[in-house]
């Protein structure tokens, strides 16, 4: 995952969508304090789509955008490229005011800089698969020795050599997914939008397809808004993950962060059945080593089991197995932290309780 700061591809600055007219006297009432959502409802008839988002996807990074249907995640993402307009509020791409576009710059951006793959893959019934993956480059006026090459470079890309003449009612579900990927990879744009891409498919082809997703994002360095009603599929693949409720973005933060600090009971609940063990990281649990020092001083520590900050749970419960002391956690060679057994028992289980030792140190 990327965890380098770097320059914010996507800035979404105070996003509000009112569906109704008044928007923004709505917008302008629910600030002030004066309108509860069920009376913007039934006094205005209107309805709150999204509220007051604000967010940051760096470059290459895999945003996720999580949470129930009606929450407002896959309303939110249409305003990145101007889908839907905004209410209130601006979004910037790469610096540049998206809602400030005229038409012919906002055409070129979504054909140039934005790839879109939903659910519905949209494939055309009369185009193979290569003309299918290739239609962007078409529209571009792109020269077909070149779609082809670029169309042959995509499709190899999502494993579906030896398909290319086939047609989408002679293609599974799962290699449909994968022609709306190729499509959008050919196109070879900053910016993937992604709206529940695999929800549709079965448990172990949308795994496949999510690695699969992985592998080219980490090589093709996309910058990537990734909808999903799933908590695991965003855990997986999100570098970080922005969680809905009723329009507004209750909380943002790595998988990590998200799964051990929950803003509120509507995040607990989500997170309360996640397995922590590939997840959480031993500088998480690992008690600092001057504090561990304060409480067993003078310890050898040379024949200890080693592991490093960002090793999950399970390599340390791999270390742990046989093992008789602590762990000791090493950051490019130096002692940073211990991890001991309480430790991490008590991180599996989810909990940040102090460890005794620590406390008596206090």
């Amino acid at each position: 995952m990327n965890t380098q700061p770097q320059e914010a591809v996507i800035r979404c600055e105070s996003i509000w969508k009112v569906f109704g007219g008044r928007g923004k006297d709505v917008v302008r009432a629910v600030k002030d304090g004066q309108l509860t959502k069920a009376q913007i409802r039934d006094e205005l008839d209107c309805i709150v789509g999204v509220r007051d988002a604000t967010f940051e996807v760096t470059r290459g990074e895999i945003f996720c955008i999580m949470g129930l249907s009606g929450s407002g995640k896959s309303t939110l993402i249409r305003h990145i490229n101007r889908l839907i307009e905004p209410t209130d509020g601006a979004v910037f791409i790469e610096g540049r005011n998206v809602n400030a576009m005229g038409s012919k710059e906002l055409r070129q951006l979504r054909a140039e800089k934005i790839g879109m793959v939903f659910q519905n893959m949209a494939l055309m019934p009369h185009r193979n698969v290569r003309d299918n993956v290739a239609f962007a480059l078409e529209v571009r006026g792109i020269p077909e020795s070149k779609r082809r090459r670029v169309a042959q470079e995509a499709i190899e890309a999502v494993e579906l050599s030896g398909w290319e003449s086939k047609y989408p009612d002679e293609l599974s579900g799962g290699m449909q997914q994968r022609v709306g990927l190729a499509r959008a990879i050919a196109a070879d744009p900053t910016i993937l939008l992604m709206d529940e891409p695999f929800s549709a498919l079965d448990p172990l082809i949308r795994h496949q397809l999510q690695g699969k997703f992985m592998e080219l994002s980490a090589e093709l360095h996309k910058t990537t808004v990734f909808i999903t009603h799933d908590l695991s599929e965003a855990i997986r693949i999100g570098d970080r993950i922005g969680i809905m409720k009723d329009g507004v973005l209750v909380q943002v933060g790595t998988p990590e962060e998200i799964v051990t600090n929950p803003a509120d009971d509507y995040v607990a609940q989500f997170v309360g059945g996640i397995s922590k063990l590939d997840l959480v990281t031993a500088s998480k649990v690992m008690q600092p080593l001057e504090q561990f020092r304060q409480t067993r001083n003078g310890q050898d520590w040379s024949d200890w089991p080693v592991a490093r900050p960002d090793d999950k749970l399970n390599a340390l419960v791999d270390l742990s197995i046989g093992a008789t002391t602590p762990i000791l956690v090493k950051d490019g060679g130096a002692p940073v932290g211990v991890v001991t057994k309480d430790a991490l028992l008590r991180g599996i289980q989810g909990r940040d309780d102090p460890d005794p030792a620590m406390q008596e140190a206090k």
